[in-house]
């Protein structure tokens, strides 16, 4: 038996099994908190969603789906709460608050005043901390009542 004795491959086998016993434990461990993370973070996406939509019905603005919210905004708003008041983020919402021409016929318009009311009430429920920023990029725009209800 090239110079092992029975004992010593009995032996090695068991060391074998031990390793791999351990190695599904870990396995299995690591599975269960990510699970658990994931749980976790999806009901909090979901009572957010819940939060943001009684919000924007209560200001009379019209909410997307319930799993849009989820998808898009998490339960940490995803993109809206990376620097909502920054350059190039500001400068894609004064680009959408233009008359629809291109180049220079593109002209600014008096936009109503809830364009910017879902952002702001988005902003409360996934990052307050945001909120006067990004009201100090918009407070200059002329908004009005533009919009009959």
């Amino acid at each position: 038996m090239s110079g092992h004795t029975q004992h010593e491959l009995q032996d090695h086998r068991k060391t074998w099994i031990y390793a791999g016993a351990i190695g599904l434990f870990v396995l299995a461990t690591i599975i269960a908190l990510f699970t658990f993370s994931a749980a976790r973070s999806s009901e909090q996406a979901q009572d957010k969603a819940d939060e943001l939509s009684t919000a924007l019905d209560d200001a009379g603005l019209r909410a997307p789906s319930h799993d849009q919210i989820v998808r898009v905004l998490g339960d940490d708003g995803g993109a809206l709460c990376e620097d909502p008041g920054h350059a190039l983020r500001s400068a894609v919402l004064f680009d959408q608050l233009t008359n629809g021409a291109a180049g220079p016929g593109q002209r600014p318009i008096i936009a109503d005043n809830r364009v910017v009311q879902g952002q702001l009430i988005a902003l409360s429920v996934y990052c307050p901390d945001e909120v006067a920023e990004f009201e100090r990029t918009v407070e200059d725009l002329e908004l009005d009542e533009v919009i009959r209800r």
